[in-house]
């Protein structure tokens, strides 16, 4: 018995499902990071593609299967991708920059760690807080809001349709000053306080000038530190999952905006 072909139709279908869902699943934090292995991402991509076809093949408009307009369209949608991948990681960069604000305050300016998710140095204290923020977001189900919007996006974007004018850019350029916004209030209550202690301390050293103020301020402030990073825990996770919650509202509108 011979094997029924798959139509070329219906492949090229795939590959036009194939490029948004693995947009939106490379966005997930988790398997954007060079930790994942890479067979792991490919497999989970394809398959939830696969899972996909039956339910998005029928909403997918006619277009030119020529090789020049089909490669056009696939760009298209792997742009689209990559757009929602930055929306979501504005996030985990506000809090990086607000745990890098923190080291060079605190004292830890030389303490440097490998960031494997972007290959590159980065402050202990915005390592950490990185990986608390991805705790948090698989702790509210976050990863789960990106696999269904492999399947709502359709609805609200249909393949083809991705327009860089209008309100997009704006969008996304008020969303990355927000990114500078959060930050600050990540790291707000523990710059206050170091700034208090920068104050006493001046004040210390005028008042008794063989007091080596200079080394006395590194213990000090690294220990009053990390006793106000752990009394905020509960703010930042707020904060994080006040974020996380107006996520999916966010990468909505972006794909309105995207459609106008």
């Amino acid at each position: 018995m011979e094997l029924q072909q798959i139509p070329l139709e219906q492949i090229l279908l795939f590959l036009t499902i194939l490029a948004r869902v693995a947009g939106c699943i490379a966005a997930i934090p988790i398997f954007s990071t060079s930790q994942a292995p890479i067979t792991a991402r490919v497999g989970l991509i394809f398959f939830t593609a696969l899972l996909l076809f039956p339910v998005l093949a029928p909403q997918i408009q006619a277009t030119s299967f020529a090789p020049l307009p089909f490669t056009l369209f696939i760009i298209a949608e792997t742009l689209l991708g990559l757009l929602l991948g930055l929306t979501s990681r504005l996030i985990f960069t506000a809090v990086e920059f607000g745990g890098t604000v923190i080291g060079y305050q605190m004292g830890f300016a030389a303490a440097n760690v490998y960031d494997p998710t972007g290959q590159r140095q980065v402050a202990l204290l915005s390592q950490f807080q990185n990986v608390f923020a991805i705790l948090i977001f698989l702790a509210v189900d976050g990863h789960h809001y990106f696999f269904r919007l492999a399947v709502h996006s359709y609805e609200l974007l249909p393949p083809g349709q991705l327009r860089l004018g209008g309100d997009a850019v704006p969008y996304l350029m008020q969303l990355a000053s927000h990114m500078f916004t959060l930050g600050v209030q990540f790291s707000a209550p523990v710059l206050a306080l170091l700034l208090l202690s920068g104050l006493i301390l001046g004040i210390l050293a005028r008042v008794f000038p063989q007091l080596n103020v200079f080394m006395l301020s590194f213990p000090i402030n690294i220990g009053l530190s990390f006793i106000v990073i752990a009394l905020t825990l509960d703010m930042v996770t707020a904060l994080l999952r006040r974020e996380f919650a107006e996520l999916p509202g966010r990468l909505g509108q972006l794909l309105q905006l995207l459609a106008q």
